[in-house]
């Protein structure tokens, strides 16, 4: 696995972790109410991602199977689509 996808793998592993959290009990307060859609949608995509990058299809476009670019995926690890895929789906 190369640094990026160790870096992607880190910071959604971090953030997955954060939302789940959510519907713990924590030790000074009660448990937060349910995830709302927003954040189980995130949740689902961290998810996603995770497996792309166990399966080996990381920093790929879902939709021309071209590379995604470094500096997208680091700012959005958990992107299915390159720019210009994600613009024509709009």
């Amino acid at each position: 696995m190369d640094s990026l996808a160790r870096e992607a793998r880190d910071a959604l592993v971090q953030r997955g972790e954060r939302l789940r959290s959510r519907t713990r009990p924590v030790a000074v307060r009660e448990v937060e109410g349910p995830l709302s859609e927003a954040e189980r949608e995130e949740l689902l995509a961290i998810e996603a991602a995770l497996t792309r990058i166990a399966v080996g299809q990381f920093g790929r476009c879902e939709q021309c199977g071209g590379a995604m670019g470094r500096h997208r995926l680091r700012a959005i690890p958990e992107a299915r689509f390159c720019m210009t895929c994600s613009a024509l789906r709009r």
